[in-house]
């Protein structure tokens, strides 16, 4: 009976081994909806895990050689990673430089109270109607609050811009609780925009992550 046991638990070791083996390597080519279900400095790019443009990384491609051309490393690492429901999420300080078109992937935020926002916008610390076109900016990009208040122009691929105000910071380095809705950090490239921004950009809300490019108004 002892040997049995000891067998059932190697099985059930293996199992387990080799499930935590199969999550790791779907991290990369694997699956996915959404940004949090990529792992590391992985963004979800046509439903697959892939190195992100941004950040020059080469997980999935390989290092290979030579520098590559534009949107290679500009410096800007994670600084740790946080557990946040079994899951972990790289955190960051710095987003991609930004340019007269600048890449970045546009969410959609509930700035209302009780909304998927979390806390009142850190600009000016109150809440705010989604009918106004408005963003908050990853941790890198919103900088110490230096664009609140200042206008940003947002560019979809269908050719469609539309001028949105920065009123908060969607945040790189916390997440999973109660300030931030329980949502995990946001990844480093982030324009988070109100339903007024989804709609002038004539984009489907549902999507919910969709890529853009912004600049400074």
């Amino acid at each position: 009976m002892e040997n049995l046991g000891l067998q059932l638990f190697s099985v059930i070791l293996s199992t387990i081994m080799f499930f935590h083996l199969c999550e790791a390597l779907s991290s990369c080519n694997g699956p996915c909806q959404t940004l949090n279900d990529c792992q590391g400095q992985l963004i979800c790019i046509n439903g697959k895990c892939l190195d992100d443009p941004n950040l020059g990384t080469h997980i999935c491609s390989g290092s290979g050689g030579g520098g590559g051309g534009g949107g290679g490393g500009h410096g800007c690492h994670s600084i740790g990673n946080l557990n946040c429901k079994g899951k972990t999420f790289p955190q960051f300080k710095c987003s991609p430089p930004v340019t007269s078109s600048t890449r970045a992937v546009l969410t959609n935020n509930d700035f209302s109270k009780g909304g998927s926002g979390g806390d009142p916008s850190e600009c000016d610390g109150k809440f705010h109607d989604n009918s106004d076109p408005i963003v908050a900016l990853s941790t890198g990009w919103y900088n110490g609050g230096s664009r609140c208040g200042q206008m940003i122009q947002i560019t979809a691929s269908n050719g469609r811009s539309v001028l949105a105000k920065v009123v908060d910071e969607c945040d790189s380095i916390n997440g999973c609780d109660k300030a931030h809705a329980g949502l995990p950090p946001c990844h480093n490239n982030i324009v988070d925009g109100s339903d007024a921004v989804w709609h002038a950009l004539g984009l489907d809300i549902d999507v919910g992550e969709i890529p853009v490019t912004w600049s400074d108004a």
